[in-house]
């Protein structure tokens, strides 16, 4: 599994999250928003991760804009953690950009990577 991490905050911290649960199965790469977007469009990776203050907008923008709406989710916002049968259900709609909170950033990171592993 190849995850482009874009947004616009905490790129570092999403890639050390993503790879406590992947082993040497996982890649976890750091683009700008558009190359990220660009690169799960063109099936080089197969997921967008990003992060912002609301979870939406600057963490989803560029996806938006390259994978199409139905493509992208919001799993978490400020102070509003993940939910198990949201995450499952975006996964589960073919789902390839997923955005959330720094503050929710480990508990995104976990049930994401429970479910795109599942």
């Amino acid at each position: 599994m190849k995850i482009a991490i874009g947004g616009q905050l905490s790129k570092e911290e999403i890639k050390k999250e993503i790879l406590k649960y992947g082993g040497d199965g996982i890649v976890a790469d750091i683009f700008t928003d558009m190359d990220a977007a660009m690169k799960v469009k063109s099936g080089q990776y197969d997921y967008y991760f990003g992060a912002c203050q609301s979870g939406a907008g600057g963490a989803l923008g560029m996806a938006y804009g390259v994978l199409g709406r139905q493509k992208c989710f919001t799993v978490a916002m400020a102070g509003r953690p993940p939910k198990d049968e949201k995450v499952k259900d975006a996964v589960s709609k073919d789902g390839k950009a997923f955005g959330f909170t720094n503050d929710q950033l480990e508990a995104s990171v976990a049930m994401l990577m429970k479910y795109l592993n599942g």
